[in-house]
């Protein structure tokens, strides 16, 4: 369970920081709405990286914490290097929560499977958070893409 949490950790610790990435450095049309929307975003999840890290400690293990352990262990991709449109960034983030809101419903199974009810609601709470910021970034998508 503590290889399960610490896998979620990288990936909630990297996808915080490529939402903060796009927050950041978006440009062009639609700048201000972007903006605000991916910041919203790196807010909603930044709380579960201390409450990953902390579930973690509570059982007994070490958390994997530092951004150098989040870029080794995270099964996000990479985020864009290079400047992007406002729309790019809106659909690599789409990429990517989607991506790990799977994980998440994933790792609440496996949870449920090793007979781990806390850390199971933990995944759970986690999905709903990210299952309803997709539903946001996805709405900025326009009609027809």
């Amino acid at each position: 369970i503590i290889g399960l949490l610490n896998q979620q950790l990288a990936d909630t610790s990297d996808l915080h920081s490529q939402a903060k990435q796009a927050h950041w450095n978006v440009k062009g049309m639609n700048f201000y709405s972007l903006h605000l929307l991916f910041d919203q975003l790196a807010l909603s999840i930044e709380p579960y990286i201390d409450t990953l890290a902390e579930r973690i400690t509570t059982l007994g293990g070490v958390a994997q914490g530092t951004l150098r352990m989040a870029a080794k262990d995270s099964r996000l991709p990479e985020f864009p290097t290079q400047p992007q449109t406002g729309e790019a960034y809106l659909k690599a983030l789409i990429e990517r929560v989607a991506i790990y809101a799977a994980s998440n419903r994933k790792a609440s199974l496996s949870a449920a499977e090793l007979a781990e009810p806390s850390t199971e609601d933990l995944f759970i709470e986690i999905s709903r958070v990210v299952d309803k910021q997709l539903y946001f970034l996805e709405a900025h998508l326009p009609v027809n893409a």
